[in-house]
């Protein structure tokens, strides 16, 4: 089993750590185009136009000024510096020592910086969409578009893709669809299905927990991902396409769920 997830937005510094060291990260073949998107991003930091550039607003001035000195920012764990709804949900501090391992092994979390990474693999905190587009690289969805493929197809082989991503992220790579389901969670409101986009993400983070904690082996198929979700949620799975994965839809109840 391969759960994909995407960054969080928003991130939270490492008070102490160690320099960024890229060797450090999974899937080194990645390196040369990490260093690309790094320079490319330092530069972009550091002129006039960088907040429109990097699609933020002045109270973001800091992280965007951060962003210019990476190479001297203290590292943790990609589980520490991601932070937001689905990594609260997700929980990974208060996983057991056995479930942090698998959560290191099962884990890859699409980033428009580093292109993929594991959840413990140590990065500084940065601010960065995949929607961006870099004067040197163009838009960041194209760029890892042409490197991501081979590294994760390679990686994914014989596992079941549980895909958690937004749209933005899931636009990086697109694995084998008979292998993979992507996550959509609706809710019914005056009997019709919306999409509730703060709580799709709190869900996802509790399904990724929920995998990474639950007794019995893990899903193989993805009619065997569909009875582990039923174990907690109203679900069902639209079969995948040539084209487009399986579905598996995730129904909340109509009354704004509560955080846990």
């Amino acid at each position: 089993m391969l759960i994909l997830l995407p960054p969080s937005e928003g991130k939270t510094p490492a008070a102490t750590g160690p320099a960024f060291d890229p060797n450090l990260l999974h899937f080194p073949e990645l390196n040369d185009a990490r260093k690309q998107v790094l320079a490319a991003l330092v530069e972009a930091s550091a002129a006039e136009d960088a907040h429109a550039v990097l699609g933020v607003g002045s109270s973001l001035a800091a992280e965007v000024r951060r962003n210019t000195v990476l190479a001297e920012q203290p590292c943790a764990p990609a589980h520490r510096i991601y932070t937001g709804v689905l990594y609260d949900a997700l929980g990974y501090a208060s996983l057991t020592p056995a479930q942090q391992r698998k959560a290191d092994d099962a884990v890859v979390v699409i980033s428009g910086l580093w292109g993929a990474l594991g959840l413990g693999d140590p990065i500084p905190a940065y601010r960065l969409s995949m929607a961006v587009k870099l004067p040197e690289t163009g838009k960041l969805a194209s760029f890892w578009k042409k490197h991501l493929p081979e590294v994760l197809a390679d990686h994914a082989r014989g596992q079941l893709v549980v895909d958690c991503r937004s749209s933005t992220y899931a636009a990086a790579w697109a694995p084998e669809p008979a292998a993979a389901a992507a996550v959509n969670v609706f809710q019914v409101r005056n009997g019709k299905r919306t999409v509730v986009s703060h709580f799709a993400k709190h869900t996802r983070g509790e399904l990724a927990r929920h995998l990474l904690s639950r007794a019995g082996s893990d899903p193989q198929t993805p009619e065997q991902l569909l009875a582990a979700a039923a174990e907690k949620w109203e679900a069902e799975l639209v079969p995948a396409t040539a084209r487009k994965p399986h579905q598996l839809n995730i129904i909340l109840p109509g009354q704004d769920p509560q955080p846990s």
